[in-house]
């Protein structure tokens, strides 16, 4: 089959959509696929990746006449189905579904994000002026609480899958006995970028509430990886309560880095509500680590209350619950045995690529019975 990704963001910029489908790519290629991209990031030549870039302000990842240079470029490759990867706003991966649409390929649109209340009303208002919902595409959503808020924006006028993100697990599992800690105590870990929409200083505030009700002789530290522009903010929340003791910001890490501090890890929080997926908390869970997250967000596809983790529907049920991990080592190391041995298959590249290849067929379906009814 030949697949033509879409996507504002690529490789080189490293972000959760960028990673997710440089590796959907690899996967499918690997499968023997024909998969090529189509982006509006600018970046070095690599093999199958057509960059579709202008000069705009600050980088941005758009191009003011992507629709004809896209169209352009599916006349020449035909694909077999074009698979376009939306954010909240993705206005380069929208032009690739029109354009796909204009040329009579089948689409499905993934959506990494979870749409909040503005973007619901943003995507309302686009369909009353475009009807985008009557375009006889094909959705998935990473989870099943991101795909809740497209399906009440589309009513069933768009089919909306869920397919989850894909890992290979066994690059995260541990492997034989565990490496010698170098420090005792509990060790809380974070991963992620530092954005606001993230809320990392009021990850900093949890952590600060959490600590308070630990018993002071159970030593307690966090390391928080990521970097981005809340970075500032969360440094002056250190330095004013004093945790600069106990409190790491490391920066970005690579995956082997992450791997390697996952191994000396007792509890990975990932508090954000607004999670759509939570590829950093699935590698933690791969690694056998408990899991702290919101029920409202995608972790919860992956982490039921007491099995792989724990959830909190209130920034208060998340303290509780990392202070209850960290007094608790029983029910930690309960978590983290059931973590490193039940496999994680509806995450495994193989199902991811099934999901895939299903939607691709129903895309294919939809758009020949819209030929039909011309």
């Amino acid at each position: 089959m030949r697949i033509l990704h879409v996507s504002d963001c690529y490789l080189p910029r490293l972000g959760g959509i960028e990673v997710q489908v440089a590796d959907l790519v690899r996967a499918q290629a690997a499968a023997g696929h024909e998969v090529e991209v189509a982006t509006a990031t600018p970046g070095e030549p690599l093999p199958g990746v057509h960059r579709v870039v202008a000069p705009m302000p600050f980088g941005l990842p758009v191009h003011p006449r992507g629709t004809r240079h896209l169209l352009r470029l599916m006349a020449a490759r035909r694909p077999d189905v074009v698979h376009v990867h939306t954010g909240a706003v993705s206005p380069f991966a929208w032009m690739g579904v029109r354009a796909a649409v204009r040329a009579r390929l089948p689409v499905v649109v993934t959506v990494h994000s979870m749409w909040d209340p503005v973007t619901r009303a943003l995507y309302q208002g686009l369909d009353a002026i475009w009807g985008w919902s009557r375009w006889r595409v094909v959705s998935t959503a990473v989870s099943n609480a991101a795909a809740r808020p497209i399906r009440a924006v589309v009513g069933g006028r768009v089919p909306v899958a869920v397919v989850s993100n894909g890992l290979d697990v066994s690059a995260w599992r541990p492997q034989g006995d565990p490496p010698p800690r170098e420090h005792e105590g509990v060790h809380v870990v974070a991963v992620g970028r530092l954005a606001p929409r993230k809320q990392p200083v009021r990850l900093l505030k949890l952590l600060l509430r959490a600590r308070r009700l630990v018993p002071r002789d159970v030593p307690m530290r966090a390391t928080l990886v990521g970097d981005g522009p809340a970075r500032g903010s969360m440094e002056r929340y250190v330095r004013a309560h004093g945790m600069g003791d106990w409190v790491s910001l490391p920066g970005r890490y690579s995956r082997e880095q992450i791997r390697a501090l996952l191994a000396s890890a007792d509890v990975f929080v990932a508090p954000a509500p607004r999670e759509s997926f939570g590829i950093a908390a699935l590698e933690a869970r791969a690694a056998g680590v408990p899991v702290v997250a919101r029920a409202q967000s995608g972790v919860a596809d992956f982490v039921r209350p007491g099995k792989e983790g724990l959830l909190g529907r209130s920034f208060d049920e998340l303290v509780r619950s990392v202070a209850l991990l960290a007094r608790d080592g029983g029910l930690r190391a309960s978590i983290a045995l059931h973590n490193r041995e039940t496999e994680l298959t509806r995450c495994l590249w193989p199902s991811v690529l099934e999901g895939f290849e299903q939607a691709y067929a129903l895309a294919a379906r939809r758009r020949d019975a819209a030929g039909r009814g011309r």
